[in-house]
């Protein structure tokens, strides 16, 4: 009989190998996708960066957790949120995922959050931005860590309006993400007293910003802001400069490596707000230098922030013993973060990574040490007044 039980064990396991086996590590191995933007406008982004910063980790932490192999499988979900639904859904139900990391964009990254959700599976989301993430659509089993759009907002527009900037029109990228930004930067100017001249809404993936751009400029604002990113921030901006636009113009999201394809002679003197970037301390330099090795450039907030939340997510495992998600996440909320992306960072209720975030500015090219040397540190904003307020939150998670 015993004999016979272990037969419709094993028959059972191999019908549904995606089914979680009792036991501290699920199929004897610790699985992690990462599912990300590996040929679209976001590539430069998260793409490869992404799994090679996931890689990183795991080398770095040996390779095993809890006496069991750790392995990372990745996907293009080409910025769609079926396709990225659909493969997180393959990941969970036949091939035994674990977590899955990274999730730019925010319509991949909701989905993704909603299906972990319902599989009892941690996701984390770090290329994804929007608010929503930590609101309405928070789960027990999310996590946003890098940043988003509320911390982006209040970081940038606040300095802006300091220096006089209050008067902006917006340039919105068509879905999610773009509206949470643009949403939450607007709210932020008319808090300080500015005015919002207008809104123009422009697809994913556009290659011309020119009657856009001429509505800006019509709109006699003082600045325009982009609430888009990756390629749609750089052909932006480049198309700005050549079609002569006076105003400023304020990027709301912006990397590492979107400065890097502008130039410094498009970009010198923006200023923006950011969760890394390997110029700001030398704990963030090691990890670029480190980086920059494995990869050839440097890396974004993106990557920096999958190396960081893989490896805590894989110290949780370690001090829990198993890889059942609802163990992990506790652990991961008990226990802060330190490490060179973030200071007594804490993972609150609604799933918000809280840390420090930075204001920037882009170098001049005669400050330019090097062909990375691109930022100056001009505030540090702490994490508690970077983030919304959990007294403002949507999450149903959270009590008041």
């Amino acid at each position: 009989m015993q004999a016979r039980r272990k037969q419709l064990a094993l028959a059972l396991a191999l019908a549904l190998p995606g089914l979680a086996v009792a036991g501290p590590i699920s199929d004897d191995v610790v699985k992690i996708g990462i599912l990300t933007d590996m040929s679209g406008v976001y590539a430069g982004v998260g793409g490869k960066g992404s799994v090679i910063a996931a890689e990183m980790a795991i080398a770095d932490f040996g390779g095993k957790v809890a006496g069991k192999p750790i392995q990372v499988v990745s996907a293009d979900h080409q910025n769609k949120a079926d396709i990225g639904a659909g493969k997180a859904r393959e990941w969970f139900d036949t091939q035994g995922v674990d977590m899955i990391n990274d999730l730019l964009n925010s319509g991949v990254g909701i989905a993704v959050q909603k299906l972990g959700a319902e599989k009892k599976r941690i996701t984390i989301n770090n290329g994804a931005g929007s608010t929503a993430l930590t609101g309405k659509e928070c789960s027990p089993y999310g996590i946003h860590y890098a940043y988003d759009t509320y911390a982006l907002a209040k970081g940038t527009a606040t300095a802006l309006m300091k220096q006089g900037m209050d008067s902006w029109y917006f340039l919105q990228a068509d879905y999610a993400f773009g509206q949470a930004l643009q949403g939450d930067a607007a709210k932020i100017v008319q808090a300080l007293g500015g005015k919002v001249a207008g809104t123009v809404k422009h697809p994913l993936s556009s290659t011309d910003f020119s009657s856009y751009l001429l509505q800006a400029q019509s709109s006699g604002a003082k600045v325009v802001g982009l609430a888009n990113a990756g390629g749609d921030f750089v052909n932006a901006v480049k198309q700005a400069k050549e079609f002569g636009l006076k105003q400023t113009i304020v990027g709301l999201l912006v990397f590492d490596s979107d400065v890097k394809a502008l130039g410094l002679n498009a970009a010198q003197g923006m200023k923006f707000t950011t969760a890394y970037s390997w110029e700001l301390n030398p704990e963030m330099e090691a990890f670029g230098k480190k980086f920059f090795a494995k990869a050839g450039f440097m890396p974004t907030m993106d990557h920096a922030g999958v190396y960081s939340s893989t490896m805590h997510y894989l110290n949780a495992i370690k001090a829990t013993g198993t890889d059942d998600a609802d163990a992990v996440m506790k652990k991961m909320r008990e226990t802060p973060v330190n490490d060179f992306f973030a200071k007594k960072g804490v993972i609150r209720e609604d799933g918000r990574f809280v840390h420090d975030m930075y204001l920037v500015e882009v170098l001049k090219p005669s400050e330019s040490k090097g062909q990375w040397d691109q930022l100056k540190l001009v505030a540090t904003i702490p994490g508690e007044q970077a983030f919304k307020p959990l007294s403002a939150s949507e999450c149903a998670l959270v009590k008041k």
